[in-house]
């Protein structure tokens, strides 16, 4: 059974930055493409980054140059650090495996 386990998020400040981890257990962690997705209230999840296996990351145009994806596959983790964060980043942010398994998300509020 895959477990994914976000943790990191928060309230924040405009300009300001947030880590987010994700750990995961029950697979191989890496040989599979990891993402993180979010879900603003009353808009659809969309996908923020994605890591694949080998380390290539993709980026959606409106984090690309803030956010960062990385991985440790010795910790079985993913990470997003998220840098001059705005208010419209605020969200859900849900931790994703390739194969469909889905972290139960974190809170993301950005807020003077």
């Amino acid at each position: 059974q895959v477990q994914l386990v976000e943790s990191g998020g928060g309230l924040v400040q405009p300009g300001g930055s947030l880590r987010l981890s994700c750990a995961a257990s029950g697979s191989i962690f890496s040989i599979y493409a990891m993402s993180w997705y979010r879900q603003a209230p009353g808009k659809q999840r969309e996908l923020v980054a994605t890591i694949s296996s080998g380390g290539t990351t993709n980026y959606a145009a409106s984090v690309k140059g803030r956010f960062t994806i990385s991985r440790d596959n010795a910790k079985n983790t993913v990470y997003l650090q998220m840098n001059n964060l705005k208010p419209e980043d605020t969200a859900v942010y849900y931790c994703h495996e390739i194969r469909g398994y889905w972290g139960q998300g974190t809170q993301v509020t950005v807020s003077s």
